[in-house]
């Protein structure tokens, strides 16, 4: 009687995850647009002769936020398992942190998980194993870093520079304001007026909803919410 042959190792074939993100203040026109990330990383799968099993798409989260506990990162880093691969854009799609960059890596390491990242060597190199990747990956990521803390101390030193000469920072601008041809802001008569009606009317007791309706039926559009805010004291 011929022996019974043993039944194969369950093994799990790998599989390759695309990883694209923005933050909420990019533009989807921009080089590096959800879309623009996606057909990267479906040429460089092409190119290595891969497939992409599912495209993990971050819309309008901050790099900020640790890798896991985003959205769509945290429901890929529970689903990874050995010999999976992760592929993103760049270095800053994954992580906006040298701390949480190195964390990350060395899980997947330990994980057995791969990662390539465009921006580095063109995507030719797993970054979470040893040697000359895993290297230029640290100090890619520190010097990025400091970079980006550099570039945001000069955007608040602009900020509280502008906000000195009384100059208009960016941002929405009050009702009841205007932003005159040097920058500065300056009282809108027009709006001053409906804004002097405003605090009337919530004087008398009318809710913001009430007072909406009224401005709105002289053509001054308004939300309650904005309303809210202008008669709250302060």
């Amino acid at each position: 009687m011929p022996k019974r042959a043993s039944p194969a190792p369950d093994v799990s074939p790998s599989r390759t995850f695309a990883y694209v993100r923005v933050s909420s203040d990019e533009q989807v026109e921009t080089g590096q647009s959800l879309a623009v990330q996606t057909e990267q990383l479906r040429g460089w799968a092409m190119q290595h002769g891969r497939t992409i099993a599912e495209t993990f798409t971050e819309a309008g989260i901050s790099g900020g936020v640790p890798f896991h506990e985003r959205p769509e990162g945290g429901r890929l880093w529970h689903l990874l398992e050995r010999g999976d691969t992760v592929v993103a854009s760049k270095l800053d799609r994954c992580f906006r942190s040298a701390s949480d960059c190195l964390a990350v890596v060395e899980a997947f390491k330990q994980r057995g998980v791969s990662l390539f990242l465009l921006d580095l060597n063109g995507g030719a190199d797993d970054v979470s194993g040893n040697g000359i990747a895993r290297l230029f990956l640290t100090i890619v990521s520190a010097f990025a870093e400091f970079e980006r803390d550099r570039i945001g101390e000069r955007i608040r030193a602009t900020k509280r520079a502008q906000k000195a000469r009384g100059e208009y920072s960016g941002g929405k601008i009050q009702f009841g304001y205007r932003r005159d041809a040097g920058r500065k802001l300056v009282p809108d008569p027009e709006q001053q007026r409906e804004l002097q009606r405003i605090k009337r009317l919530a004087g008398r007791g009318w809710s913001p909803r009430k007072i909406s309706a009224d401005l709105a039926s002289r053509g001054v559009k308004l939300s309650h919410v904005t309303i809210g805010k202008l008669i709250r004291p302060e």
